[in-house]
């Protein structure tokens, strides 16, 4: 959300006029008044122009998606949890391939939790997923950001680097595999489906050679 603070110098600015105009200026009649209110009104619109305040951008949190379903919700939680986690590391790490890894690894692992709350069949598989992958990549991580923040040296340093980063490359793609394997359940319900439509529309005379090439296509 867009916020624009406004600058306090017309307000300082508008009392320095009076100040000054007091000492400096009689305050016996009507239009001296007047030219005290004018001159001030002056000196506040021109602070405003030159001193228009700034904007800031604040984020708003997004209300938790929940389930209504405790045992999906508090799974949902640990892994609101664990990529809030990533993503303060990520801000920590400087070097620009390792924060591109551990941002696509935030991005499937925000998919992964996405399906769990669209599929509750899901929750077996990602509540192991919680509790072996994601704590395991989390200390790699803690480990990266220890090593590196401190400029450490030496050929033990340098190699436990490497090795994480490398294996931030076989993370990503397990928890790729893994987001797909979550939807194989969904491809084998969709095929039956395709089968017994076809078979629906074969008895009734219906079923055309264009339909069966693009669902021979689709489970292909």
């Amino acid at each position: 959300m867009e916020i624009k603070k406004k600058s306090v110098a017309p307000i300082y600015g508008f009392a320095l006029v009076w100040v000054l105009y007091c000492l400096l200026f009689p305050l016996h009649k009507t239009w001296h008044f007047v030219s005290l209110a004018c001159t001030s009104a002056l000196s506040f619109i021109i602070l405003s122009a030159i001193f228009p305040g700034k904007i800031e951008f604040v984020v708003i949190p997004e209300d938790p998606i929940r389930t209504g379903d405790d045992k999906i919700d508090s799974l949902l939680v640990e892994g609101e949890r664990a990529v809030s986690e990533m993503r303060r590391l990520y801000k920590s790490i400087p070097d620009i391939d390792i924060k591109s890894k551990v941002e696509n690894i935030i991005n499937v692992t925000e998919r992964i939790f996405m399906n769990l709350h669209d599929d509750a069949d899901d929750h077996r598989l990602v509540k192991r997923f919680a509790e072996f992958y994601l704590p395991t990549t989390i200390k790699l991580l803690h480990t990266y950001d220890r090593v590196g923040d401190n400029n450490l040296q030496g050929e033990n340093v340098s190699g436990m680097l490497e090795r994480i980063d490398t294996a931030l490359d076989t993370i990503l793609d397990s928890y790729e595999k893994f987001f797909d394997s979550l939807f194989e359940n969904q491809a084998l319900d969709i095929e039956t489906d395709i089968i017994v439509l076809e078979n629906m529309l074969k008895q009734e005379g219906l079923l055309s050679s264009d339909f069966k090439e693009t669902s021979r296509q689709m489970r292909i």
